[in-house]
């Protein structure tokens, strides 16, 4: 699948408003337990790597989940929008808040070793434990431990 170009979107409100380019529009999912805390289930995102660009961060809240990482929200309605990894300028933007949406992929699940029994998805993805997450971000021993 090839790039999925410049792509706009925001929270639930339209406080805040933002521009991105995923490499590709293939959704992957995290099951950790933040991520699922954070969003109420698991969080369906999209690779942004560097591109993400906010229009006003006036109603962006920033909430410092760990010594790495960020998650940041709308301040007004509470739209959990994407998690920042701090060190790595690495976006990882919620696929839900894109405007456009057609043409997802579901690809990948990290944390799966922390997927709660009660749901599964029938679609046959690329797994990784959180051991092979961290190992892949070559995140150090003592950060893993906050996640």
């Amino acid at each position: 699948m090839s790039g999925a170009g410049t792509m706009t979107g925001g929270c639930l409100c339209g406080a805040v408003r933002f521009s991105a380019a995923p490499a590709k529009r293939e959704v992957g999912a995290c099951h950790c337990g933040m991520c699922r805390r954070w969003s109420a289930g698991p969080f369906l995102v999209l690779d942004c790597e560097r591109s993400l660009e906010i229009e006003d961060a006036t109603n962006l809240g920033v909430y410092r989940s760990s010594e790495w990482a960020e998650r940041c929200f709308c301040k007004q309605c509470g739209t959990p929008l994407f998690y920042r990894l701090v060190e790595k300028d690495f976006y990882a933007v919620s696929a839900e808040a894109f405007d456009d949406r057609d043409g997802y992929e579901f690809k990948s699940q990290i944390f799966i070793d922390e997927k709660p029994a009660y749901y599964d998805f029938a679609n046959k993805t690329a797994t990784m434990t959180g051991a092979e997450v961290f190992a892949a971000f070559a995140l150090p021993a003592d950060r893993q431990a906050k996640e």
